[in-house]
């Protein structure tokens, strides 16, 4: 693809005469300038160029495009200060272009340009230089140029297109705003976007003009096909009337030999089964008799083998429940036994560590005691070693010493008292300092002697500090041992409860489950009576088919709900007729009813065929609802029985929901009811009833239910079963808890010896401290003293040399003649014995000192020892008797244990022997009441043979009544015997009359016994020689359905006879207008067919072209937002993606666009801040580009809203995609985006020349 050269503009906007934009080989260049310079201008020129509309750039009309100078007046300073006018716009004769109010005259009079144009120089694939001119005119309109060549402007803008550059999708530029206006449109705006980008909008006018010819043409088919199928339906009924009128006369013929045949046939075989069931009924009870005399004698044998059974039961069940009894005291001894021996053995734990603790102690008690033994012989060794140095110090001092003569004694005293005239100051100071290091000394060795002690102490300390950490450690891991075991033994506690406790919920909810099942089958049982009283009806209605031939079932029976949902909605609507009778006329109804009367058999309602009057279906309701339907659609019948399910359903509706009832009943006012599918009804009268009135009714549908209640039963007590003993888990948990229960005392005893340590830890804390406290109050004190022992040992020494000096000066004479050296080693010699005296007294008393601190100390220690092993004593003594007093209550208990178990075993083989016993009398039982119901059946068997025969005979000598009235009431002819009499004179009087829509009659429900009757005949004697042999024959219901078919058909096809004379005229009427209405579908047909296909084909190629827009759009919109949003610190960046709501026709609804920043979450895209809606706006401008690119992309202030972080990732993208094929001209403002453009084009404002101008400059060669 190619790439913008430049752009020329004269005097476009605010360019005065001619400018270039130079943009060169440069694919990323950013247009700059501040504000009022005229960047945007540029942006319009590019777009002018490229064929967009004024409207689009700023301005309403084309000569507003045209460069407008502004009025500048200038005016020159005159040497006084006043001011003259020079012109205006620099010209001299300015003034004349302004009117006397100062304003400007006209454009004219300003010599402002009337035409501008902009010329793009575009460089193509091939490197050939494209030259695309326009221009506004005098006139202000437009002119196209290529290459200098005048264009059309449809063919300036196919040039374009040839270079991808799309006018109408603008797929190269973004105006300032285009962003934000894209980041707030709605789906429906995205959808217009990507059709103008994809060019399927080119189609929509088309498509909507195109969609609504065809539905007008499918509207004008379906017009004309329901025409002609009215039409071919009244053809039909006409030729249908005539061929009726043909064959009335002779089935009326054929119908009446059929119902004489019939009646023959059925009055037959009643007169038979009278005569044989009277000879069965004899010879049955005479058995009875016989049978009945077997069934007393084994009832008594039962009754005495019943109370056999019962007395050994009682005997089991005591039995049983003293074993429980023993068991149940036996597992509490047992349990108890289990703290008991926990308790014994953290007990004798303990015991154990006291006792070892009280060793430990005794060793330390020993160390202490030899420890004070031999300081104490230490102390005496040091008091006699003092004793013997002060004597042998005597003895030394005697032999050492000199005796001076008398003379040399006075000339000593005289020479000394001259020396001490002479040093008197200086020897006053010297004794005086001599006195007062004396005492010094005294206090150094006393502050030395405390500061030793007190080290040695703190020392001692710290080694039983240590000893009672090391100790504290111990417990310390006894006690994280014990908490953990207490913590394992909780646990498995706390699981075996949970586990008891589930169980205990899971056996209550099985329970509660059994319990629910149990009251549906009772539910069930009540629903099975109701079956068999159905059956009952079931077995009469049968008895009247086979002796009435017009009898054809109960509604039930004939019915069938079309899918299982609408069980319960038509047994609603079935209501009181659900059991009703369908018979063929009201002649069969009413010998129904003289029949069910006779024979006692219950009460019924008939529906007969040729006299039930119903009203018609509104038709008009199908179709008004998608969920409701009419009543009689939703079941399944045969259509000879069509009049009655239609006088049983009526106009009853059946709907999905009661909303829907309602719209039907009240909203579109329908005279109709309506039915829910759970059984609501909204009657004709508006008033409601609820919908359970039907459930037995919906039940009778399908009778697998109580199968599946039973087997629910089934499994539900097998899983009762299965589950655990919970009587086994509170003998685990009562271990547990014992074991939990000596765990948590031995933890106790830690915790007390814990807290004893740490007592005795702080208290020796506080004691070193203490100790530390005065070791830093005495140390502190020796050392000053020290440093004052020393510095006054040095003043003495100065003031002892100067007297010295006088010494040896005034005893010279004296020193020579003695022969000393000087007077000092003279008096040196006297002084030093007492001085190494002194000296060593001081040490002695030192020793002794420091001998008496330990020996106290270590005395105060043996006491604190001698305390604690009394404690643990004490204790162990208490835990001695304590587990003594255990012990003997474990013995009692585990002698109670055996006691208990040898009376369960006695009582275990006493059970056994007792159920061996009950066993055998229970077979006993069985046998007995085996032989009784063997013989009961016989019995029942015999009654049940002797009620079905006389029903039998009651019943067909009833039927031939009911057969002789028919003839006498329909006036049938019969033949009869020469014997006999005449049909008049059967008597009529029992005969009920009764509403042909209900014929009930009452039942008797206690008559449930059968006597032995007379079968009256009326002395009417029938001629039967008539009868074919193989319907003497032949009594199988087949033969009568045969008989009742043809009776049927024939009526049937009689009632449908309704010869209509002017069927045949009308026919040929109707024929005429099948001709005319043919031609018109056909017409109809073609035209809509060529509509359709129109609209298909437009309606294709506008799907095609926005789904293959959209699918491009989609795919490039993630990683493009993914590229804009990572950085180094999210190398991820973030996620978007395009949503669709219409997949058929999507250009029809709208588009969703959805964004997520990195470590956001998905939001709407009005929740996003201002710089994250920009940048997901910019991610689908560059997704959009991308499917069309352009040689060249504009970005107009694109940046305004971003941060300096996202515009550096705008910056990276922009510089990482331009290149060929893709060249991005970007204005911007923002120096984190321009900084990194390969080029730029400054734009400034020349205020003298009143234009905008620009400068090129390429940063290539400084990057």
């Amino acid at each position: 693809m190619g790439k913008l050269i430049r752009l020329e503009l004269f005097n476009f906007k605010s360019y005065k005469g001619h400018h270039v934009l130079l943009f060169g080989d440069s694919y990323f260049t950013s247009i700059i300038g501040p504000n009022g310079s005229g960047k945007s201008n540029s942006m319009d020129a590019i777009s002018f160029v490229l064929g967009i509309k004024s409207s689009h750039l700023r301005s309403t009309h084309l000569r507003d495009l045209v460069f407008r100078g502004r009025v500048l007046q200038t005016s020159k300073i005159n040497g006084n200060g006043s001011a003259t006018t020079n012109g205006v716009n620099g010209h001299p004769d300015g003034d004349a272009r302004y009117n006397d109010e100062g304003g400007i005259n006209g454009t004219r009079e300003r010599n402002d340009p009337t035409s501008a144009w902009v010329m793009a120089v575009y460089e193509d694939d091939a490197g050939d230089e494209q030259y695309w001119k326009r221009t506004i005119t005098n006139q202000s309109a437009s002119e196209y140029r290529i290459n200098d060549r005048v264009v059309t402007a449809l063919q300036y803008n196919e040039a374009l297109e040839a270079e991808n550059i799309l006018i109408k999708a603008r797929n190269f530029l973004v105006f300032q705003g285009d962003v934000e206006a894209i980041a707030s449109q709605s789906p429906r705006d995205l959808t217009k976007l990507i059709e103008q980008i994809s060019g399927s909008l080119e189609y929509k006018a088309e498509y909507e003009t195109l969609k609504e010819q065809a539905e007008l043409a499918l509207e004008n088919q379906n017009f004309a096909l329901h025409r002609r199928r009215g039409i071919n339906s009244e053809i039909k009924q006409y030729t249908d009337q005539k061929n009726e009128a043909d064959n009335y006369t002779k089935k009326a013929d054929e119908r009446d030999q059929a119902i004489v045949t019939h009646i023959l046939w059925k009055l037959y075989h009643f007169q038979k089964v009278i005569e044989e069931s009277g000879a069965e009924i004899q010879r049955h009870q005479e058995e009875l008799k016989e049978q009945r005399r077997g069934v007393e004698k084994y009832d008594k044998a039962l009754e005495e083998a019943k109370k056999d059974q019962a007395k050994v039961g009682r005997d089991v069940s005591k039995i049983e429940k003293n074993i429980k009894q023993k068991e149940k005291e036996i597992e509490a001894k047992e349990n108890g036994l289990v703290p008991i021996a926990e308790k014994i053995a953290i007990t004798t734990k303990n015991l154990k560590q006291c006792t070892t603790r009280v060793a430990e102690i005794s060793k330390e008690r020993e160390i202490h005691s030899t420890s004070i033994k031999q300081l104490t012989k230490d102390l005496k060794v040091v008091e006699k070693a003092q004793t013997r140095w002060e004597s042998d110090f005597r003895k030394a001092a005697e032999q050492e010493g000199r005796e001076l003569s008398e003379a040399d004694l006075q000339r000593y005293n005289r020479l000394k008292e001259e020396l001490n005239k002479r040093t008197s100051a200086d020897q006053i100071k010297v004794d005086t300092l001599t006195r007062q290091q004396k005492a010094d000394e005294e206090t150094v060795k006393s502050l030395k002697s405390k500061v030793d002690t007190l080290e040695w102490q703190l020392q001692k300390l710290q080694e039983e500090l240590d000893e009672i950490n090391e100790r504290k450690l111990n417990t310390n891991g006894q006690i994280k041992q014990t908490t953990k075991d207490i913590n394992a033994k909780k646990k498995a506690y706390n699981e075996r409860t949970s586990e008891r406790l589930r169980t205990a919920q899971l056996r209550t909810e099985k329970d509660e489950k059994l319990q629910e099942v149990l009251i549906k089958l009772l539910e069930a049982e009540d629903g099975r009576q109701q079956s068999e009283k159905e059956l009952r009806l079931k077995a009469t209605v049968a008895d009247m088919k086979r002796i009435f031939p017009g009898v054809r079932g109960r509604v039930s029976e004939l019915c069938k709900p079309i899918e299982k949902r609408f069980q319960t909605a038509v047994s609603t609507v079935l209501g009181r007729n659900f059991d009703a009778v369908i018979v063929e006329n009201e002649k069969t109804a009413i010998e129904c009813i003289q029949y069910l009367r006779e024979q006692r058999r219950g009460q019924a309602t008939f529906i007969p065929l040729d006299t039930i009057q119903f009203t018609a279906i509104n038709t008009n309701i199908k179709g008004q609802h998608r969920g409701c339907r009419m009543a009689l659609d939703t079941i399944s019948y045969d259509r000879s029985f069509e009049r009655a399910f239609s006088y049983v359903c009526g106009n009853s509706v059946v709907c999905d929901d009661l909303g829907i009832a309602k719209n039907i009943v009240w909203e579109k006012r329908n005279d109709v009811k309506a039915v829910t599918l759970d059984g609501s009804i909204i009657h004709k009268g508006g008033n409601m009833t609820g919908g359970q009135g039907s459930k037995q009714d919906s039940r009778r549908f399908d009778d697998a239910e109580i199968d599946n209640l039973r087997k629910l039963q089934e499994r539900l007590v097998s899983e009762l079963s299965a589950l655990p003993d919970n009587r086994r888990g509170a003998s685990e948990e009562e271990t547990l808890l014992g074991e939990l229960t000596g765990l948590e005392q031995r933890l106790t005893y830690l915790k007390e010896e814990l807290n004893a340590h740490e007592r005795n830890q702080s208290s020796k804390q506080k004691e070193l401290s203490h100790i530390r406290q005065e070791l830093a109050t005495a140390k502190p004190k020796y050392e000053g003293k020290l440093r004052e022992y020393q510095e006054l040992e040095s003043t003495l020494q100065s003031y002892q040399d100067a007297v010295s000096e006088v010494e040896d000066e005034v005893f010279a004479d004296f020193c020579r003649r003695l022969g000393f050296s000087d007077i000092r080693a003279y008096e040196a010699q006297q002084g030093t014995l007492q001085q190494e005296g002194a000296q060593k007294r001081l040490e002695f008393s030192s020793q002794k000192t420091r001998l008496e601190s330990r020996i106290s100390y270590e005395q105060q220690q043996l006491q604190e020892t001698k305390g604690r092993i009394k404690v643990l004593e004490e204790r162990a003594h208490q835990d001695e008797a304590l587990i003594k007093e255990l012990e003997t209550e474990q013995e009692s208990s585990q002698n109670e244990i055996d006691t208990l178990s040898v009376e369960l075993d006695q009582l275990t083989e006493q059970l056994e022997r007792e159920k061996a016993t009950h066993n055998r009398k229970a077979e006993k039982v069985a046998e007995q009441r085996r032989q009784l119901q063997k013989q009961s059946k016989t019995v029942d068997s015999i009654l049940k043979t002797i009620s079905g025969l006389e029903a039998d005979r009651q019943l067909n000598a009833s039927g031939r009544y009911i057969l002789l009235r028919r003839c006498k009431l329909e006036d049938i002819r019969i033949p009869l015997d020469e014997d006999s009499r005449g049909l008049g004179q059967l008597p009529l009087d029992d005969i009920v009359h009764a509403d042909p829509d209900a014929m009930d009659v009452d039942e008797d429900q206690e008559a449930t016994t059968l006597q032995p009757s007379e079968v009256q005949d009326y002395g009417i004697l029938i001629d039967f020689d008539d009868l074919d042999e193989d319907l003497r024959e032949n009594n199988d219901d087949k033969v009568e359905g045969e008989l009742q078919d043809r009776i049927k058909s024939l009526n049937a096809e009689l009632e449908t006879m309704a010869p209509n004379m002017r069927a045949v005229e009308r026919l040929g009427i109707v024929q005429d207008r099948l001709k005319t209405t043919d031609r018109d579908f056909e017409d109809a047909r073609k035209r809509a067919k060529r509509a359709k296909d129109d609209f298909q084909a437009v309606k294709e190629k506008r799907f095609e072209l926005f789904s293959k827009a959209f699918s491009h759009i989609s795919e490039q919109i993630g990683p493009v937002y993914k590229n804009l949003t990572r950085d180094a610190s999210l190398p991820m960046g973030g996620q978007a993606y395009l949503d669709i709501e219409d997949g058929d026709e999507p250009y029809l609804d709208g588009i969703k666009y959805h964004a997520m920043p990195p470590l956001k979450r998905f939001r709407d895209m009005e929740h996003l801040s201002g710089g994250e809606k920009t940048m997901a706006a910019l991610a689908l401008l560059f997704a959009v580009h991308s499917y069309q690119p352009s040689p060249f992309f504009v970005l107009d202030e694109v940046d305004a809203a971003l941060d300096n972080a996202n515009v550096a990732k705008i910056a990276n993208y922009i510089r990482d995609h331009a290149g060929p094929g893709m060249q991005f001209i970007v204005i911007s403002l923002k120096t984190g985006l321009f900084h990194n453009s390969e080029a730029l084009v400054g734009i400034y404002r020349d205020q003298g020349a009143n234009s905008s101008k620009a400068l090129t400059l390429d940063l290539r060669k400084y990057q």
